[in-house]
């Protein structure tokens, strides 16, 4: 009995931890011309709602960077990869991307993401402000992902916090997008001003591959 009680234990502690999170992400960002705006905008939610049949559709959101009408950011949440890529496959995402394509002025910039450390809960049709952020990672010597881990955690602490999410591109490990809503902006500056946010800037700051992509924006219902 005693040796058995090591292993008892220890297959214990594994069925207490939460199964992995197989969600499949793409995060893309284009920018539009300005007098397409409102036709854009349709086009997503025509394409969401074509999208909510598909298996494995969990949500499609959209952004629009703040003081910068038609710069959008779309972020899709899908159940897993294989769900992802039947959706891919789909007339709708051709039918989409076609439209699309004939009121962008840049690339449609889209990558494949997977879940590093989400919040427990998302507010849909929230009003507050949003900053997404990307991170590239160019050094070595600290490992990005706890770094991330560490700030999404201690971040979702704080007031004002509605949501803080970490994703890590589906094939460079070295790629994250950082999604966060906070109630307002003041909520934002604050978080900005705080000893873990400044002790996660001045770690990222040796290992960067770029400038911080850090941008404001605002839901788009």
């Amino acid at each position: 009995m005693r040796r058995l009680l090591p292993l008892l234990i220890g297959a214990a502690l594994l069925s207490a931890q939460p199964p992995p999170d197989i969600r499949a992400w793409w995060v893309a960002y284009v920018d539009i011309a300005p007098a397409s705006r409102t036709a854009a905008i349709a086009a997503v939610k025509r394409y969401r709602e074509a999208s909510r049949k598909d298996e494995g559709f969990e949500r499609i959101e959209l952004f629009e960077q703040a003081a910068r009408p038609a710069h959008f950011c779309i972020i899709e949440t899908w159940a897993n990869n294989k769900d992802l890529d039947a959706h891919a496959a789909s007339a709708n995402v051709r039918d989409f991307r076609a439209r699309i394509d004939s009121m962008r002025l840049s690339d449609y910039d889209q990558r494949p993401y997977k879940t590093l450390s989400l919040s427990a809960a998302h507010n849909d049709g929230s009003r507050a402000t949003f900053v997404i952020t990307h991170v590239d990672i160019g050094g070595q010597g600290t490992n990005a992902a706890d770094l991330l881990r560490k700030l999404a955690e201690a971040s979702r602490k704080e007031e004002g916090n509605l949501r803080f999410d970490v994703l890590q591109h589906a094939m460079r490990a070295n790629h994250f997008t950082v999604i966060e809503e906070w109630q307002n902006e003041k909520a934002i500056e604050k978080h900005a001003g705080s000893p873990h946010t400044k002790e996660y800037r001045n770690l990222l700051a040796p290992i960067s591959g770029g400038p911080l992509d850090e941008r404001l924006y605002r839901a788009v219902e």
